[in-house]
């Protein structure tokens, strides 16, 4: 069974997640992850599916009107990076919008290998959101690196606040 990458961009609009989440049923194709957000009134999905279906085949297949769909085939890679403390992070942010925002706090986050694992921002007027899953090396000194991103946080005129994330309840 192939394992394929699926990326979909279009206008949202009702129903155009239940379309594209049909038409790869319809191709026998399973989806094992995805995320799916909107973006400036634009639907984004990401979705990682398998089955018989080639990636180019998946990009043949997958119809639906006004969105542009596509494909690339992939590894399975699950659990690739060091595993993390078993206790994950959330990191918010809030302050005015300007450029270099989010390379500034992944740097910090990359320089001690905290590893982003699910990021949203929103722009609403002139305030930008970052809320960001991180998770951690069991080694890394927790309180330093809160320090190091107040000052990150202070250059970029944004308050960044840095906690342990609650574990899923299953």
């Amino acid at each position: 069974m192939g394992l394929s990458a699926v990326t979909v961009l279009g206008v949202d609009r009702p129903g155009v997640i239940a379309e594209v989440t049909g038409s790869l049923a319809d191709c026998g194709v399973n989806i094992q992850d995805s995320t799916m957000t909107l973006l400036g009134g634009h639907v984004a999905m990401m979705l990682l599916v398998a089955g018989e279906l080639s990636a180019e085949q998946l990009r043949e297949k997958v119809c639906v009107p006004d969105v542009v769909v596509s494909a690339a085939a992939v590894d399975a890679r699950r659990h690739f990076s060091c595993p993390g403390t078993g206790l994950g992070y959330v990191l918010t942010l809030h302050g005015p919008d300007k450029p270099g925002i989010i390379s500034a706090v992944a740097g910090v986050l990359a320089s001690v290998g905290g590893n982003i694992t699910g990021m949203s921002t929103r722009l609403s007027g002139r305030l930008y959101v970052l809320i960001a899953d991180v998770d951690l090396p069991a080694s890394v000194d927790v309180a330093d690196l809160m320090r190091e991103l107040a000052a990150v946080g202070a250059d970029l005129g944004s308050e960044i606040t840095f906690r342990p994330g609650e574990p899923d309840l299953l």
